[in-house]
């Protein structure tokens, strides 16, 4: 496991740097061929306003983050993390937390207030990192959004998705920029998440998809009614989604 290492976080401009980062998604997630973000789409997407940051430790590409540019009903302009992924040996050394930070640094610089990205709702830690250690929000749960997938990381279940949304000049993200505490609004519902999820989708996936449809079913319900996710908490047993009707 590797520790307390110096990580040089840059945008990646080159051909083989584009290269690498297909072989990463290889390795990390185990994707057949077919399913891998082509090498052509690194290019294109430098071209037109893309964010293609790779971390290094030394020489050698340990991590990478690439956002594409999108538009909004109404011609707002936001940037879509699409993949960030680590390898695993790099795994909780803050390479991820460090990975997203300058993401939001690159975005700012360029006058973007608003990073938007998907996440599978059963992944307590990630969830864990996306809405308490960045401060990001959802509002919109996708069923099966990529269909089923050959990574290993996916157990088979259908790739549902909540979509984070990382509005990076608000007061709750500037409070966590500074380290400084902020106040969650009260929650008005919760979403209970079983820690044993991960075990259930290696071992029993009948009941991980069992675990999967309620849990979308409580999503759709609250959002139908207009929470938000605004806050997550973790005990021994639980991660729970802390739901609130904001502004």
């Amino acid at each position: 496991m590797a520790h307390a290492i110096s990580f040089e976080i840059r945008q990646l401009k080159k051909h083989h740097e584009f290269e690498e980062v297909v072989r990463l998604q290889r390795e990390i997630w185990g994707f057949d061929d077919v399913e891998l973000l082509p090498f052509r789409l690194f290019v294109v997407a430098d071209k037109i306003g893309g964010q293609m940051l790779g971390a290094f430790d030394g020489g050698k590409m340990v991590g990478f983050c690439i956002c594409i540019p999108g538009l909004k009903p109404g011609g707002k302009f936001y940037l879509h993390s699409h993949m960030l992924g680590v390898l695993s040996e790099y795994r909780n050394t803050g390479l991820g937390r460090q990975l997203k930070w300058k993401q939001r640094e690159y975005a700012l610089e360029r006058d973007v207030d608003l990073i938007e990205w998907t996440f599978d709702p059963l992944e307590i830690k990630n969830a864990f990192f996306n809405i308490e250690r960045l401060g990001a929000t959802a509002r919109r749960y996708t069923h099966n959004q990529y269909g089923t997938t050959s990574s290993h990381l996916h157990g088979g279940l259908p790739t549902d998705r909540l979509t984070a949304e990382w509005w990076i000049r608000s007061p709750r993200v500037e409070a966590i920029a500074r380290n400084e505490p902020y106040q969650r609004p009260l929650p008005d519902a919760e979403i209970r998440v079983p820690m044993e999820i991960g075990d259930l989708k290696r071992e029993d996936s009948r009941r991980a998809l069992d675990v999967q449809s309620a849990i979308a079913e409580q999503f759709d319900q609250h959002f139908r009614a207009g929470l938000t996710v605004t806050g997550f908490d973790r005990d021994e047993d639980w991660g729970i989604y802390l739901l609130s009707h904001v502004a």
